[in-house]
């Protein structure tokens, strides 16, 4: 086993074990604070994250370490990789013990201004079953604990038939609705429509075949239409809910390696987004899909509205 490898699969491990073997109670699905960039976290949040930085600090090399609820951190002087960890993607699910939620690592080499197109190595562990997903420079794509091969891409390419998912933490319902409610409507009898409240289970879902998309267009909407802002912060109590880069970094890698076409809102590849920045001017949008062929369907048929013809919650 590669030290990259042994270093993300050991630390997802530690982290997994630490959720599972904590007795369960209703302090798990009670919020503590507000992690940096405005997320609730969750009871289990916490358990999660020190249990990542427990293990990561007992590397024999210095790292740098960031996590959803902490800064940058170091383990030690001149640390050469940094290692950006999502403990629980899917909190909620996790709290009411679902299977979609995810542990999330990436690993790129260190530098102030580390872009996402520079994570060499990534793993996505499921939190309920310990199945796992991994790719580095020597390994394009390794699974454990699936039962068929994967990478398995569907070829779907009709929008009424298509399995898919989208995300709803932080967007005002109403402006999600405009944008692809006509597209709820045409596939939630003749195919399926999903929420998971976790980015990287719906699109590891897209590589186990079992999805043939994934849309999380909130943040596309936002930077077209400003005067919209209030209604997201509305949402977020107070803070913008987007995508941030440690949701994203690690199935980002690991889908486009495998095949999968992952790009933001506007179609545009996610490579340059700063990696160690949860700012909200560097969350992301994303639309994720099977096939290039549905990806630019999608693109084509979401309803982007201009600030003249934008819908408000309070219109609704």
């Amino acid at each position: 086993m590669s030290g990259m490898k042994e270093l993300l699969l050991g630390t997802a491990t530690a982290i997994r074990q630490a959720i599972h073997s904590t007795p369960k109670s209703q302090a798990l699905r009670l919020t503590c604070h507000d992690a940096p960039g405005g997320d609730a976290q969750f009871g289990i949040d916490e358990i999660a994250e020190e249990a990542a930085w427990h293990h990561l600090r007992a590397h024999h090399e210095p790292l740098a370490v960031y996590t959803e609820d902490h800064p940058l951190r170091t383990t030690g002087p001149r640390p050469r990789t940094v290692v950006v960890v999502d403990p629980i993607d899917g909190t909620r699910p996790a709290a009411a013990e679902l299977e979609s939620s995810m542990i999330s690592i990436a690993a790129a080499p260190y530098t102030p201004d580390v872009r996402l197109g520079e994570v060499h190595s990534a793993l996505l562990m499921e939190t309920r079953s310990g199945a796992w997903m991994y790719t580095d420079p020597h390994t394009r794509f390794e699974t454990h604990g699936y039962q068929r091969t994967l990478p398995r891409l569907s070829d779907t390419t009709d929008p009424n038939r298509m399995f898919w998912s989208f995300e709803l933490n932080g967007h005002p319902m109403a402006l999600m609705a405009h944008a692809y409610g006509h597209l709820v409507d045409q596939s939630a009898n003749t195919g399926g429509v999903f929420i998971f409240n976790s980015a990287t289970f719906s699109i590891t879902r897209i590589l186990t075949g079992q999805l043939d998309a994934y849309l999380d267009i909130g943040n596309r909407i936002l930077r077209d239409n400003p005067t919209t802002e209030p209604d997201f912060r509305a949402c977020g109590r107070g803070h913008v809910l987007h995508l941030f880069p440690y949701d994203i970094a690690a199935a980002v890698t690991l889908a486009t390696r495998a095949g999968a076409v992952v790009t933001d809102g506007y179609g545009r590849d996610l490579a340059e987004t700063r990696l160690l920045d949860g700012g909200e001017s560097n969350q992301q949008s994303c639309i994720a899909a099977a096939n290039p062929a549905l990806h630019k369907t999608l693109l084509d048929l979401i309803h982007w509205p201009g600030p003249a013809t934008i819908f408000s919650p309070g219109d609704f």
